[in-house]
């Protein structure tokens, strides 16, 4: 094979369907396609959900994409799809150190309104296990966690992206207005 053929790439457009001799020093500068003028970068993703085909650039893989038809997360983390129970011990590992989205419900055995979050924490784990994990904190059992996050009332659920929180909603809530807490965070991550 000369040396020229093996500097190339025939990468086929996923709008035409035309194929395309790039050479690979430029495929880091987003080539386009020779007849319809679309990027090349262009991959297809189906949603686990409902099945739609979803049109992504490359280069926003990272950027947690949602399905465009179900908003369903398209790329999915390990996360499990069931409440994690954390502690003042593996906090920083299961919460701090993870790479997707963290949700972490602050509760306490006792707590009447506590009781009352616990189905849906469980319910959001099994709808969007593996985009987002959904941890649970016993504020009673592990005081310095919940002193370092200025626990005062529970329920309090903490959206930490990043490591770092960027919500917090006190008190007992509706699912709706946690789940759309909880798309606004992996949206923006």
């Amino acid at each position: 094979m000369p040396k020229r053929e093996k500097e190339q790439m025939i990468v086929r457009c996923l709008h035409c369907g035309v194929k395309n001799r790039i050479p690979k020093v430029r495929l880091q500068d987003r080539p386009a396609c020779g007849s319809c003028h679309n990027p090349l970068d262009e991959m297809i993703i189906r949603c686990l959900h409902c099945g739609a085909k979803n049109r992504m650039p490359e280069n926003r893989i990272h950027d947690r994409p949602l399905c465009g038809a179900c908003k369903t997360p398209l790329i999915v983390c390990h996360a499990p799809a069931f409440p994690v129970d954390v502690n003042d011990q593996n906090f920083s590992r299961e919460v701090l150190g993870e790479a997707c989205s963290v949700l972490v419900d602050c509760w306490a055995p006792w707590c009447g309104p506590c009781k009352t979050m616990e189905p849906v924490m469980e319910d959001l784990a099994v709808k969007y296990g593996g985009a987002v994990k959904i941890a649970k904190l016993n504020v009673d059992e592990n005081p310095l966690t919940a002193s370092q996050y200025a626990i005062r009332s529970i329920p309090t659920l903490l959206f930490f992206r990043g490591g770092v929180v960027v919500q917090r909603l006190v008190g007992a809530q509706s699912r709706e207005a946690v789940e759309e807490q909880l798309l606004a965070t992996i949206k923006t991550n």
